[in-house]
This record gives structure tokens, C-alpha cells and sequence, in this order.
């Protein structure tokens, strides 16, 4: 299909991307606007004005001037067909992702690794000092660094990236038209020059709207194979983001802080309700996700072939082969065991990389 029918399926009246999906792997190959009138309206059934929109081609204006806004600008509309589409962006899990994706710069939205980094709007010296000390533990493993772009943490995670050498993208929540915060212009700037990205869902145009960033959001936490929280208060976006991700079943860290920080509240709010594995380092992140560490032989993987397990472990992964996602409740009962006793033989197996603990305290083998 060509770029033009791309955005204007998105332009067009009643049409979402779960809707456009179904259009696209419907009739593949094809172009949406050129079926025959009755197969679009047999399609639609009772919501035949969809059908109608479809035929009248109302959208084809709109999308051409977003087009040549983006011809003229360097810009690649991204369809969720095309090959340089995130593949992130395409699992199960994920289904609530834009069908078009507008990227301006050449950052390739397919890296090997990428980590997101998000936090408070109003970061502390101690928030942007930690941010910085992330990213620099993570130059060796080579990640993407993805934040977007507001003030605060996700401005420190950007330019820590930039200093150490590390690609970074950011997500908008509005279109290429412009920079918001403006304050980030030359930081927006700076991305773009070194092999960074800016990437949104939103064609030029979009206002400044409040209620488009826990969209963005999503979209931060979908292209990440872990999401680092790194400060929040009791309520904010880095929440969203972080409980995005845990839906999507991506990692999820935090880091700890005092308690009597309130911006430190959010981040041990994830910790103690086990929303969020605590931070203490790349390598946490490395080792939960499977990233070989330079200078150490044993890692999750190479434990996991030598030890060997008791019958109590055992009987726990039983459990887990025969059920996808358990709690420690729910294994503490279909094995009889204790929660503590449950919890301890959990606690081995984890260290051992034979499971994984997901968002919520659910446990999940090690496929």
C-alpha cells in the first residue's frame, strides 16, 4: 500500500489502529481504498458510514498535505507493515501500539537493546546524578536510551545518553510541527545530530494536548525491553509508564530512596508492592534480561544448566510448566507448601534463573 493510503487510513473517520490492523490482514497486499464497495460494506455491516468514509476518500487531502510535510522535512512515516516498523511495537502483548508511526532522524527503532529511563518532571540534583550514573553503566551493553523528552529525568536520561555515546530516541506526544517544552529545542537538536530519533504517533498539526502523553507513554514502554524508573512522587506520568510496561510483561526497575523524599515515594511504592525489581546497577538490568557481563563466566543462563534442583523446586516447576503466569499464593497452594516456604524455594529458583518474577509478584518459567 502506498504511504498515502497509509496515513490516510489513519486520518480516516471511525477507523482506530485495532480496526486498521484488521483491514491491513484482511485483504493483504491490497489497497484499502480501491476494494469494491460491497466488500467494504459487507465488512461493516450495520456501520456503514465507516464503508462510506472509506469510498468517499475525504482523507486523501489531509494526508497529502502530511505527506509532503514530511517529504519536505526528512521525515519517515512508518506503517506497521513496513520492515523498519519496531518490532517491539508488533507482539501480543502490544496491540494497543499506533499502526503508523512518524520518525524524524536515523536512529534505528530495532536495536539489538533498549532501555527506557523516565521519572519526574521536577528531578532532584541526586535523580539527575543517578540517571547519569545509569547510563554510564550501561554504555558497555550498547542500549538505546529511550525517555521523552519532558523536563526532569527524561531530559537527564537524553543528554547522559548523548555524553556517553549512546543512541537516544524520544517520544512525543505531538507532532514534528514542533518541540514542547521549547526549552528542549537544542537538546531535541542535539538527538538528531548525533544518530538519535524523535518519533511520534501524531501528524503535524496536534496540539499541545495533556491527555496525549500517557499515550506517549505507552509507546516509551513498548520499544524498551526494560523500563527504569528512576524518581517519582506517589502519582505521576513515570507511574503510567511503568505500569504500561508491567502490562506488557517488560521489566520493570526502580530505584530506591530515602524515605522522607517525596520524589523518592513512587519509586519505593514500586519496590514494596513488587511492581519493580530495585536498582542497583547495569547489572541487575543485564542480568535479568540475559545480556552477557564482560569478566564474569557465570551468568542466569550458565547457573541454570549446572544446578541442580531439589524435589521441592521440583514440584514448583512442575506448576509452572503446566500455567503460564502463577502467584505465590496460588503455588503455595496447589503444592502445599507455606508461603514461606514457597516464597524461599521461589527466592532459589529466581537466583538460579530458572524463573522470573513479572509486575505484581506473578512468576513465569524461563523459557
Amino acid at each position: 500500500m502506498h504511504p498515502l493510503s497509509q496515513i490516510a487510513l489513519t486520518f480516516t473517520p471511525g477507523l482506530g489502529n485495532a480496526t486498521i490492523r484488521q483491514l491491513v490482514e484482511s485483504f493483504p497486499g491490497e489497497d484499502i481504498f480501491a476494494l469494491p464497495p460491497s466488500e467494504l460494506k459487507a465488512r461493516f455491516g450495520s456501520h456503514k458510514n465507516i464503508a462510506e468514509n472509506i469510498l468517499s476518500k475525504s482523507a486523501f487531502a489531509r494526508a497529502e498535505e502530511e505527506l509532503a510535510f514530511c517529504e519536505k522535512n526528512h521525515i519517515r512515516p512508518i506503517f506497521y507493515t513496513d520492515p523498519d516498523y519496531p518490532a517491539r511495537l508488533k507482539s501480543p502483548d502490544t496491540d494497543d501500539c499506533p499502526v503508523l508511526l512518524y520518525c524524524l532522524g536515523p536512529a534505528d527503532l530495532n536495536p539489538e537493546r533498549s532501555i527506557a529511563v523516565v521519572g519526574t518532571r521536577r528531578a532532584t540534583a541526586i535523580g539527575r546524578e543517578n540517571s547519569d550514573w545509569l547510563v554510564r553503566e550501561l554504555k558497555s551493553f550498547g542500549p538505546h536510551i529511550i525517555s521523552g523528552l519532558a523536563y526532569g529525568i527524561d531530559t537527564a536520561a537524553h543528554t547522559s545518553a548523548l555524553d556517553h555515546g549512546l543512541p537516544t530516541v524520544a517520544v512525543l506526544g505531538h507532532g514534528l510541527d514542533r518541540i514542547y517544552p521549547s526549552a528542549n529545542r537544542p537538546l531535541a537538536k542535539r538527538i538528531l545530530a548525533e544518530g538519535g530519533a524523535l518519533v511520534t504517533e501524531y501528524p503535524s498539526g496536534t496540539a499541545i494536548n495533556p491527555r496525549y502523553f500517557p499515550a506517549r507513554n505507552r509507546i516509551i514502554a513498548a520499544l524498551s525491553d526494560a523500563t527504569v524508573v528512576v524518581e517519582a512522587a506517589e502519582k505521576g506520568g513515570a507511574l503510567i509508564t511503568a505500569a504500561i510496561a508491567g502490562s506488557y510483561h517488560r521489566e520493570v526497575f526502580a530505584v530506591p530512596g530515602r524515605l522522607s523524599d517525596p520524589y523518592s515515594k513512587g519509586t519505593n511504592n514500586l519496590i514494596a508492592t513488587y511492581r519493580a525489581l530495585l536498582l542497583r546497577g547495569a547489572r541487575d538490568i543485564a542480568l535479568q534480561l540475559g545480556w552477557p557481563i564482560e569478566g564474569e563466566q557465570l551468568t542466569l543462563e550458565g547457573i541454570k544448566k549446572d544446578a541442580p534442583l531439589s524435589t521441592e523446586e521440583q514440584r514448583i516447576m512442575e506448576q509452572l510448566k503446566e500455567n503460564d503466569f502463577l502467584s505465590l499464593d496460588e503455588l503455595a497452594k496447589r503444592t502445599g507448601y507455606t508461603l514461606a516456604q514457597a516464597a524461599s524455594l521461589l527466592f532459589n529458583l529466581e537466583m538460579s534463573g530458572r524463573i522470573h518474577i513479572l509486575p505484581g509478584q506473578v512468576y513465569q518459567r524461563v523459557r
